[in-house]
């Protein structure tokens, strides 16, 4: 049981780092803050990791980058609408990319561009400004989906998962 834990800290810290990296160095300025691919990441790692390390990847990974990057007042956010947006996937399945874990691509860009337009909105009390970074959030939400799929089917194609799982008795 200890190798499992030590594999799925191990797991973690990774998505984390890279998650941190994608969003904090990858990036496009935009309306108030900036576009990413990040949440790509922190899609895969809801499908690969067990629960509580997936949401510790959304808070954390997007927690880091806002508060290292000078965004700090987006971090709040962030933590909620990642740490949310991992629910809305499934890691039950040996495969990455599933007709399931693709629908989820899209509650959880709903979620994170009505997140944050109500999360500007509240911070800036203002209802009508937060709408100029709508196109910002839906770009970011497209390519973060299309890097989840592409490396989905990458690491399945691999058999990552699998792999990785092998000797695990996950439910």
């Amino acid at each position: 049981m200890k190798r499992i834990n030590v594999r799925w800290l191990c797991l973690t810290a990774i998505f984390t780092a890279i998650v941190f990296v994608f969003t904090a160095y990858l990036h496009i300025p935009s309306h108030t803050g900036y576009t990413h691919v990040g949440d790509g990441f922190i899609y895969l790692s809801a499908c690969i990791l067990p629960l509580p390390y997936a949401l510790f990847v959304g808070a954390v990974g997007a927690l880091l980058a806002d508060c290292l990057t000078g965004f700090a007042i987006w971090a709040p956010g962030s933590v909620i609408i990642k740490t949310v947006a991992v629910l809305c996937f499934c890691r039950k399945n040996g495969k990455i990319v599933t007709v399931r874990n693709a629908f989820a691509l899209l509650p959880a860009s709903l979620l994170c561009i009505g997140g944050y337009y109500l999360y500007e909105a509240a911070i800036t009390q203002n209802f009508i400004e937060p709408l100029a970074g709508i196109p910002g959030y839906i770009v970011q939400s497209v390519f973060s989906g299309i890097l989840f799929l592409a490396v989905g089917f990458a690491l399945d194609k691999l058999h990552v998962k699998e792999k990785f799982l092998k000797g695990e008795n996950h439910k």
